[in-house]
């Protein structure tokens, strides 16, 4: 039964309340890969194929090629757990910027935050399922609200979780205005404008850094292609490499100025704002 002495503003928020749907009690580790075993076992057989192919071409030794397999995939597992955390992570920060856009129209319409916040989730379900991430983690502040934590509060949280700058800053200028400024919508607008901004500015980097991502990968596939070539259809032009110690040597040398010049092309191709 509902009381008819309350004011209309509490009446109102008990409503948007009593219709919220069941919170997820368990906050997402966004340092935690999402990799499954099947993931773990397809970076391995990546990992493992990329090194035996390589330690082959430069030594053409199959019990070493086997180890140094398997020793790379291993790592790989690794690199591709970053890899997922990273993918993760680009996608909540897109879907973050689109709660923003929402949450700003629906403050602009007249709504306090805690409403705005519900009739933002709405929308977003037209674009995004019951378990994305940004729906999960709306649920959660959402239920933090329904149990008396300030918005605020909740903001840090899924920022610190998150490890997204944007989502950091975004929580410092909430925890700022909160309860404090009527300019609050605007506030949010212009905070979604600046994060739409610098993802522009990104995606116009990357589409410039294509060519020269491309020529580098070229580049690195060369060298291995090459020693293929001199070592199956040289005559035994490269035999020398791979039956005397100074030809291992060689290799090893080779080996070595390979494996950095590719770790110094993806760090200089990967551009962070």
């Amino acid at each position: 039964m509902s009381n008819v002495f309350a004011p209309a503003a509490v009446v109102e928020e008990s409503a948007v309340r009593t219709k919220q749907p069941a919170r997820v009690s368990a906050k997402p580790d966004y340092s935690v890969t999402p990799n499954e075993l099947p993931q773990h076992i397809l970076s391995f057989l990546i990992g493992f194929l990329l090194g035996f192919v390589i330690l082959f071409v430069y030594y053409k030794i199959v019990l070493l090629s086997i180890i140094g397999g398997a020793i790379f995939g291993a790592v790989y597992i690794s690199i591709g757990a970053q890899n997922a955390i990273h993918k993760r992570r680009k996608n909540l920060r897109i879907q973050f910027r689109d709660m923003l856009e929402a949450l700003s129209v629906a403050m602009r319409a007249g709504n306090p935050p805690a409403k705005a916040l519900q009739s933002a989730r709405e929308d977003l379900l037209l674009l995004y399922n019951d378990n994305s991430d940004i729906i999960v983690e709306m649920d959660i502040i959402i239920g933090a609200f329904d149990n008396a934590m300030p918005l605020s509060e909740s903001f840090h949280d899924f920022a610190e979780r998150s490890g997204l700058e944007d989502i950091e800053s975004f929580a410092s200028i909430y925890k700022t205005i909160e309860g404090k400024s009527s300019r609050a919508d605007e506030i949010v607008r212009q905070t979604q404008s600046i994060i739409g901004d610098k993802m522009e500015i990104e995606m116009e980097i990357e589409t410039l850094m294509t060519s020269a991502k491309n020529e580098m990968n070229i580049m690195t596939v060369m060298p291995l292609v090459i020693l293929l070539i001199l070592g199956y259809v040289g005559a035994g032009f490269m035999g020398t490499i791979y039956t005397t110690v100074g030809g291992k040597i060689a290799a090893t040398i080779g080996l070595i100025i390979f494996v950095i010049s590719v770790a110094l092309g993806r760090k200089i191709s990967s551009i962070k704002l």
